[in-house]
């Protein structure tokens, strides 16, 4: 559509005013106000009262109601198929690359980790492997068994650790 603007059809269509409306003579508010001195400033100030200022917290799930030991395999997978490349692939110039990539998967679980022990024991609480095998999860398109979520969680990981024996095997070959 705005290809069909140009310049002619917009002038067309646009109201312009000469002046902009004053109320009976009196100074535009928006474009001829002053900004207020440090004294005006200092004067009109009113502090905050202490229902605004009050932290109030909000119980919220963070867990997803999938156990931790999942969350564990997945960093597990992540840093074995890290391992399988730089064993496999071991080159002097990789042991840098291989090392940051490692301390950044650590990084984005941990961090994430450290924050849920934070503060106060939320009431919402992760279930555990035997609870999510047993009662299975809701999630936002249906409920799903406790195997359906764990291999839902963990086909993504597993994926890439073969995908890194595959590139090994794939490098083994053109080498050999």
């Amino acid at each position: 559509m705005s290809e069909r603007l140009n310049s002619a059809a917009v002038a067309e269509k646009a109201i312009v005013h000469v002046e902009l409306p004053r109320a009976r003579g009196a100074a535009h508010a928006l474009f001829e106000r002053s900004e207020p001195t440090l004294a005006e400033a200092i004067a009109t100030y009113r502090a905050p009262d202490a229902v605004e200022t009050a932290n109030i917290r909000q119980d919220v799930d963070r867990t997803f109601e999938m156990p931790s030991v999942l969350y564990g395999a997945t960093v597990a997978l992540y840093l074995g198929f890290i391992a399988i490349l730089g064993v496999g692939l071991s080159t002097p110039e990789l042991a840098i690359p291989m090392a940051i990539f490692a301390i950044f998967i650590v990084g984005l679980f941990g961090a994430p980790a450290l924050w849920l022990g934070l503060g106060r024991k939320p009431e919402a609480k992760a279930k555990s492997f035997g609870e999510l095998m047993r009662g299975g999860i809701q999630t936002h398109t249906g409920f799903l068994k406790g195997r359906d979520a764990v291999a839902q969680m963990m086909v993504l990981p597993v994926l890439i650790v073969l995908w890194g024996c595959t590139v090994l095997v794939i490098a083994g070959v053109v080498s050999a």
